[in-house]
């Protein structure tokens, strides 16, 4: 930590803080419903609605239900068509670190844990196997200042695209109800079974 500036520092321990009182939030959320499931009182009707809030997120986090919520929708105009697959790797990473919760590129493609990032014919961006046509559009939920902030660090998504070797443009705007209507439709399991 020794080698980084002062601002640098201290979105680390924004993002720390921010962390810390979700863990806190969710922490309470458990304990809540455990003594509600120990109560003995509507014991079936309170696991019913904790297992179906568990599926509701986790269709979220696997991308296989629409989401909505507050966040940023980040457009990039690449006019010579120098954006890489890497720096839209390494940006979908900066958004996951600053809290990211579901992410779509185009509109049409929701970023999962199994989605991949290369180059197809003529260099054409691909995002798994789907072709990415400029100018680039990410709309990402979470915290709108994390996720601003995490484009806009230096060495980070905005400086990379504004610099001399992209030559581009970076449209950031928050939204309170960024509403993300892509989703994946699973692969059937070829090798595992519920065990």
């Amino acid at each position: 930590y020794s080698t980084l500036r002062r601002a640098d520092l201290v979105q680390l321990l924004d993002d720390l803080t921010a962390q810390s009182r979700q863990l806190e939030s969710e922490i309470t959320d458990l304990e809540a419903t455990q003594r509600q499931l120990q109560s003995g009182v509507e014991v079936e009707q309170v696991a019913r609605q904790e297992a179906q809030r568990r599926l509701d997120v986790l269709a979220i986090l696997g991308g296989t239900a629409p989401a909505q919520g507050p966040g940023v929708r980040i457009t990039i105009t690449d006019p010579q068509h120098k954006v890489t697959s890497e720096l839209l790797l390494n940006t979908i990473e900066e958004m996951r670190d600053a809290g990211a919760e579901v992410i779509a590129i185009n509109g049409t493609v929701r970023v999962v844990a199994s989605t991949w990032f290369g180059s197809g014919p003529n260099g054409a961006l691909l995002v798994s196997g789907e072709p990415i046509s400029t100018p680039i559009t990410l709309e990402v939920i979470g915290d709108p200042h994390a996720l601003t902030e995490a484009a806009r660090f230096s060495g980070g998504l905005v400086s990379e695209v504004e610099g001399s070797r992209i030559g581009g443009t970076v449209d950031i705007v928050t939204d309170d109800e960024l509403a993300i209507t892509a989703v994946v439709t699973p692969p059937a399991n070829r090798f595992a079974k519920p065990a």
